[in-house]
């Protein structure tokens, strides 16, 4: 299948990384240059953290607590602004059930769609994958681990590797 020459990218930071984990920032990177970002406030009920994670994310939870949006007005948003696209991302098993584990608890159905980035990578992409990326990243000059950054690079990366297979 042939992918698009700018897809939509979506990635998720969570609270941890196993099933008891919750979504705390979504960033999307979309085809038009639109980003999004927004860090999402926990529920009351949404009590597990892993200090592994936030290491990885670099966001405390006290950071959330302070700057976190409250679940509807994220979910409303994504779906104002997404509405009917499909949006690719390249943890799939993760990020989609915290995309549902976001919308569940706002109480809305997501209006858009999440797929895996692999399903509109060809064999050259995948081949040059790695290798492009952490050229993307070298020359970033400070990398954040934050979910609109990473979808940008994963953007970039899928730009750079179409082009480079067409070539």
């Amino acid at each position: 299948m042939a992918g698009p020459k700018v897809p939509n990218i979506i990635d998720v930071e969570a609270s941890g990384f196993g099933v008891a984990s919750y979504p705390i920032e979504v960033g999307v990177a979309l085809d038009d240059d639109t980003k999004y970002c927004s860090l999402i406030l926990p529920a009351a009920d949404w009590d597990h953290w892993d200090s592994e994670a936030e290491k990885v994310h670099r966001i405390a939870r006290d950071i959330l607590e302070t700057y976190g949006k409250p679940i509807p007005e994220v979910a409303a948003h994504m779906n104002r602004l997404l509405d009917g696209r499909t949006l690719y991302t390249d943890g799939w098993v993760v990020d989609k059930p915290w995309l549902t584990t976001l919308f569940h608890k706002a109480q809305m159905e997501m209006t858009f769609r999440v797929s895996p980035l692999e399903m509109i990578l060809s064999e050259a992409q995948m081949a040059r994958w790695h290798e492009t990326k952490n050229q993307v990243l070298a020359e970033m000059q400070k990398h954040r681990h934050r979910a609109s950054f990473d979808a940008w690079i994963i953007q970039e990366t899928y730009r750079r590797t179409l082009a480079e297979s067409a070539g």
